[in-house]
């Protein structure tokens, strides 16, 4: 398995535990759309490491994590039924880590390595 320009992993700070099997979509701005570039599912370990192609166009991106119907699978309420994180590609050569901390009420983000 190669890795892919753009990856991600979501902790689920609630448990403690990473989030498997939540579903994630990779889409790129086209104008004023959003077009589905990739998508997958996070592993035992909460990550994606082939989320899309090798390289990207520079450009505006976004994630988009389902996060309710993870909730849902545990037996959870949730705030969050979804959670969109916007993010621009400036270099076509650079890795970008884009992780998920998770719980119920809230998330944050950061850029990663």
């Amino acid at each position: 398995m190669s890795v892919s320009q753009v990856t991600t992993h979501i902790l689920d700070t609630g448990s403690g535990r990473p989030a498997a099997g939540v579903a994630v979509g990779l889409y790129a701005r086209d104008g004023g759309n959003w077009t589905l570039v990739a998508d997958g599912t996070t592993d035992a370990d909460g990550r994606i490491k082939d989320l899309g192609p090798e390289r990207l166009d520079a450009g505006a991106y976004r994630l988009n994590f389902a996060t309710g119907a993870y909730y849902a699978g545990l037996g959870t309420e949730t705030f969050f039924p979804e959670v969109d994180l916007n993010f621009t590609v400036s270099d076509a050569g650079e890795h970008y880590h884009v992780p998920l901390l998770l719980s119920p009420f809230a998330f944050s983000t950061y850029r990663g390595s």
